[in-house]
């Protein structure tokens, strides 16, 4: 049920960004179409803005179509991260030091393995479950080409 709620609600919001887009757009061509240099100037800088918006739209949802694919094929192998046993803080979050042990375990396994998808895949979730944003974004970007490239 919570999963169907998150995908209508990312439909709600794309489907927002692109009526977005579309408003956009018409203020853009209404201003060059005054024929003045300012506001031609503004519409053709303000056409550009859709494009880039619909660009950055369609990139996060395929990484994120390819995380979940990823996410399903890793628990279906065995291999999603079991922290329902590693101590929490008052917030929900995993505690540092707990995230750090399980982080040099996972770590292990793909030096280990470097070439395997599952281990970047599973390093990511402990980068992410560390708070390494950063890190975790470019080992999940390294298990989806690893993924595809099999």
């Amino acid at each position: 049920m919570r999963t169907l709620r998150t995908q209508v609600l990312i439909g709600f919001l794309c489907v927002a960004l692109l009526v977005y887009f579309v408003l956009l757009g018409r203020i853009a061509v209404a201003l060059i179409a005054d024929g003045r240099v300012a506001p031609v100037g503004l519409g053709l800088a303000l056409l550009i803005l859709p494009f880039i918006g619909l660009w950055a739209m369609i990139a996060t949802l395929r990484a994120g179509f390819a995380h979940q694919r990823l996410a399903r094929l890793a628990a279906e192998q065995g291999m999603e991260l079991d922290v329902s046993a590693l101590p929490r803080r008052a917030s929900g979050r995993i505690e540092r030091a707990a995230a750090d042990e399980m982080f040099d375990t996972v770590r292990a396994e793909l030096d280990a393995d470097p070439d395997n998808w599952v281990r970047w895949y599973r390093v990511a979730r402990a980068y992410d479950y560390a708070g390494d944003r950063t890190r975790a974004r470019a080992a999940m970007k390294k298990a989806v080409e690893l993924h595809e490239s099999r």
